[in-house]
């Protein structure tokens, strides 16, 4: 997915979100959008935005000396989402469908995202999509390649959405890998952030390499970018992911909530869907 226009206001929105979170010096702050300014005249639109996104949070970690901003905010999320994970439990023993729930849950949980935006409610947003139709679903297809699996790839997202992963990972019950950032950006999970979602009791967890938003594959390692061509059922999440591997060539199941406009219209949803979509299958 590429670069539009209407991503360079939001690029700087973020920067400037990040950038309070790590310092309150204005002078720092302002230097950081003046250089954040400077790169984006040279940023080609053919860019897709998680290599924008790596860019401007590198920046961030730079200018403000803070390599980590968003640490203590992974860690609450990530406790608020284990304190929900018994009820969320049962939510998927008790569905007629347990493992369709539990995508729903997966899926819920893509709401966590500091990136397109500041503010969420994971409550309401477990209730909501528990109830709500997908906007494109290719659930007979998931569940007949998650049949026919042997293990699974799972490219993760965010941390504390690590946690209703976990619940998915359970209820598909194959072995699997989990995929999480190389280093710290925005609040998307690294070992660590997996870890404290229990990640490590049901999935062996791995790098991707990479420390952009996103799974860049000309950033990855070379071992996950092998995982990545031998795997047989993948399952990526969120916007990042989808931005970064949608136009690539792999067989991928994408499980995000469309938080953008730019992205919804990109899949031809209404903003705020639930998507499930297969891609090369």
């Amino acid at each position: 997915m590429k670069t539009c226009l209407d991503c360079i206001p939001c690029f700087f929105e973020q920067a400037l979100r990040a950038g309070r979170i790590a310092t309150d010096d204005d002078r720092l702050l302002k230097r950081l959008l003046d250089e954040i300014g400077s790169m984006l005249k040279e940023i080609s639109l053919e860019n897709t935005p998680p290599e924008t996104g790596r860019l401007i949070y590198q920046m961030v970690s730079e200018i403000t000396g803070n390599p980590d901003p968003f640490r203590e905010v992974k860690h609450e999320c990530t406790q608020k989402a284990l304190s929900l994970y018994p009820s969320m439990k049962k939510v998927i023993e008790d569905a007629d469908d347990k493992l369709l729930a539990a995508v729903r849950i997966a899926i819920a949980g893509n709401v966590i995202d500091f990136g397109p935006t500041a503010s969420f409610d994971i409550d309401k947003t477990l209730k909501d999509v528990l109830d709500t139709d997908f906007a494109a679903c290719d659930y007979s297809a998931f569940k007949d390649r998650l049949a026919q699996a042997d293990r699974i790839l799972y490219i993760g997202d965010n941390a504390g959405e690590t946690v209703f992963d976990r619940l998915l990972i359970e209820q598909m019950n194959k072995p699997t890998v989990y995929v999480v950032r190389d280093k710290p950006v925005i609040n998307d999970a690294t070992h660590d952030d997996a870890v404290q979602a229990g990640i490590d009791r049901v999935a062996t967890i791995v790098s991707s390499g990479t420390d952009a938003p996103g799974a860049i594959l000309s950033t990855c390692a070379p071992e996950f970018k092998q995982m990545l061509e031998e795997s047989k059922f993948t399952i990526a999440k969120g916007q990042g992911n989808f931005e970064a591997l949608s136009n690539e060539l792999y067989p991928i199941f994408f499980l995000l909530k469309a938080k953008c406009k730019i992205l919804a219209d990109d899949l031809n949803v209404t903003q705020g869907s639930i998507i499930l979509k297969s891609m090369n299958i």
